[in-house]
């Protein structure tokens, strides 16, 4: 008989924290908002400042973050499995300098927007194609060949972007390079990234069992039975699916998908059963903050997301780093 998995203390925990980090950023901004005025404004009462501001302003700008982080967090644990190295990030692929060229592009012929959200989506897509069209060798693709295509294409995408950075305007500078740090300010928060989340765990979840027999090699997947090519190919298109929404919706956010796999495992274990929804959460928790912190610290004047978060993350993995016990 299966065994189920029973949750132990790291679930309540993180539940709170999400909680906690939620209100945190609601009531933490350029406006301090009282927690009963929060309370007031969430459940339709207070002032109508203040239900502007929760309502209108922070909640959906919250809400996004939360599931741009998640989105990371899950596409850098498929990442780590499918290419089996500890170090394997979102972008690791090439798939967030697609993303930028299109981007970039669209902001380089003055259009704004959703003419922004779909260049950065359908260079994610053609990042995608490139990659797994060119990593396909005679005897199928392996993930040594799949790593170094994507890094041959990343560094491809990142001399386009130079280009376009040297030929955009001043007028577009500033925003183009807001973009490619990170950035929640420009985005009005949509519910494309949370319903992506929370299709991307359910699908996920079920093949927790195998993506733990995966990790440990393909031979040995093979030999208990696990479809290896079927399945790597699902992480394939999902990371990259996962990856390519969250740069949509907020640019180039660094540190999320490496760093909080490693934290969940340190914590909790590497058993992707808790791993998968842990690190969800926990990305989604981290982004958060870092966002909160990017808009409060030189309020009202705003951080680029990316640069908070690469400040947390650079000290955060080197301490992960340091003690780990062994190989990561």
């Amino acid at each position: 008989m299966q065994r189920r998995l029973v949750p132990t203390t790291w679930l309540p925990a993180l539940l709170m924290l999400t909680a906690a980090v939620l209100f945190l950023s609601l009531a933490v901004g350029s406006t301090a908002v009282p927690l009963h005025g929060l309370w007031d404004a969430l459940t339709g009462g207070g002032d109508a400042l203040t239900r502007t501001v929760v309502l209108e302003l922070r909640l959906p700008r919250t809400l996004n973050a939360f599931a741009v982080g998640g989105l990371l967090a899950l596409a850098g644990t498929l990442m780590q499995v499918l290419l089996r190295n500890p170090l394997a990030d979102p972008y690791i692929l090439g798939v967030s300098g697609g993303a930028a060229v299109g981007a970039l592009g669209a902001l380089l012929l003055g259009l704004a927007g959703l003419w922004v959200n779909g260049g950065a989506f359908l260079g994610s897509l053609v990042s995608t194609l490139i990659v797994f069209a060119l990593a396909h060798g005679r005897g199928g693709w392996t993930p040594t060949r799949l790593l170094l295509t994507g890094i041959a294409v990343a560094a491809g995408w990142g001399a386009a972007i130079s280009l376009m950075l040297v030929l955009g305007s001043d007028a577009s500078l500033h925003s183009m390079l807001f973009w490619l740090m990170g950035d929640f300010s420009y985005q009005p928060g949509s519910s494309l990234a949370l319903l992506v989340l929370a299709a991307g765990l359910l699908l996920s979840w079920p093949f927790a069992r195998q993506l733990n027999v995966l990790a440990r090699g393909e031979t040995l997947a093979e030999a208990l039975g696990v479809p290896v090519r079927p399945l790597t190919l699902a992480i394939y298109i999902g990371a990259s699916l996962f990856t390519a929404v969250a740069v949509t919706e907020a640019g180039a956010i660094g540190f999320v998908g490496l760093v909080v796999p490693h934290m969940f495992r340190l914590a909790a274990g590497g058993d992707h059963r808790r791993l998968l929804p842990g690190a969800a959460l926990l990305g989604g928790c981290l982004l958060v903050l870092a966002d909160t912190l990017a808009r409060s610290v030189a309020a009202p004047r705003q951080l680029p997301v990316g640069v908070v978060t690469a400040a947390l993350g650079v000290p955060l993995f080197l301490y992960l780093l340091n003690r780990a016990r062994g190989p990561l």
